[in-house]
């Protein structure tokens, strides 16, 4: 057999029905991956015991055919969330005990639709930074560099533990917070997908507050169909965070089959910016042709004020 732990998110969910593999030997995959993966200070806390009798209880259901939307997938949690009777820490000496008595919105729906945790992942303290080198628990090093290199590159933040387990192939997904780019900048650090939802769609309720304006939860995946089956699973309304969005939730797994034929896509002038190397400029000019390809009508818009948006940013988040 391959290594199962490559294996993307829709993949692997695919592979559990179809019981290529159990869960219980998804998991172990997934631990042995932990464990070498080590020298890369990913994870703050393991919860590998709490991850096996989870893997029994999927075995179960996929034998009985109760199948729920993220049935055995194993996930890292940024140690941002709240999970009842399991440490989270913010990444600070000052949590470095906590152990909440109560189980944030967000992860309580994953597990209501059958992930599993492996455990929680390093991040920048309280989510200030972009490298994820500001925790107390040390740097999360990118996996993209030898793991026993001394001169490791960052994998961004304030994220970085979640997207450097995913690109490292620790858990099919995890879940991190963007509040100014902490999800999207990692995940370009490490080849892997950041997606921050529309901001009231995903209940903040048990996450632990930067810029409560801006605070967002949201997905680290290998692709964007894996993000749209997480998106599935962890939004929802939440009468516990009073700006949750009441509206109607979309399958977005089943969004992504819609054509984009006849929809006007607008490229801000703005983002053309000096510096950017031809790689991604070439990279760029492709996502405009497929688009163009794909129906889709590309014409030139300007947003003036977006150069404040940054200053806005470094006012509002403290504020």
């Amino acid at each position: 057999m391959e290594d199962i732990t490559k294996l993307n998110l829709h993949q692997t969910r695919d592979a559990l029905i179809k019981k290529q593999f159990s869960c219980k030997e998804l998991i172990a995959s997934h631990v042995k991956e932990m464990e070498s993966s080590r020298p890369l200070n990913l994870f703050i806390t393991e919860t590998i015991d709490h991850a096996i009798k989870s893997a029994e209880i999927s075995d179960n259901n996929i034998k009985n055919k109760k199948l729920r939307n993220l049935e055995g997938l194993p996930f890292g949690i940024k140690d941002m969330f709240c999970t009842k009777d399991i440490k989270t820490t913010a990444s600070s000496k000052m949590l470095s005990n906590f152990i909440p008595p109560y189980e944030s919105t967000v992860t309580k729906n994953l597990w209501n639709d059958g992930a599993i945790l492996l455990g929680k992942l390093n991040n920048d303290e309280f989510a200030m930074g972009s490298s994820n080198e500001t925790s107390f628990f040390g740097p999360t090093k990118n996996p993209w560099k030898s793991n026993d290199s001394k001169n490791y590159i960052v994998p961004g933040g304030s994220s970085g533990g979640s997207a450097a387990a995913v690109a490292a192939n620790v858990g099919v997904a995890s879940i991190g917070t963007d509040t100014g780019g902490s999800l999207r900048q990692p995940a370009s650090f490490t080849g892997t997908v950041g997606f921050k939802p529309t901001y009231g769609r995903c209940s903040r309720w048990g996450i632990i507050a930067f810029a409560s304006s801006l605070d967002q939860a949201g997905t680290i995946t290998k692709n964007v169909k894996d993000s749209a089956i997480v998106l599935n699973s962890i939004c929802s309304y939440d009468p516990k965070d009073s700006t949750s969005s009441n509206k109607t939730i979309p399958d977005f797994e089943k969004s992504l089959e819609k054509s984009v034929k006849g929809k006007k896509v607008g490229i801000p002038k703005e983002f053309y910016q000096e510096g950017i190397t031809e790689e991604i400029l070439n990279l760029w000019d492709n996502g405009k042709k497929w688009l163009k390809e794909s129906g889709a009508e590309i014409v030139d818009i300007s947003l003036p004020n977006i150069k404040y948006a940054l200053p806005c940013y470094y006012i509002i988040a403290p504020a």
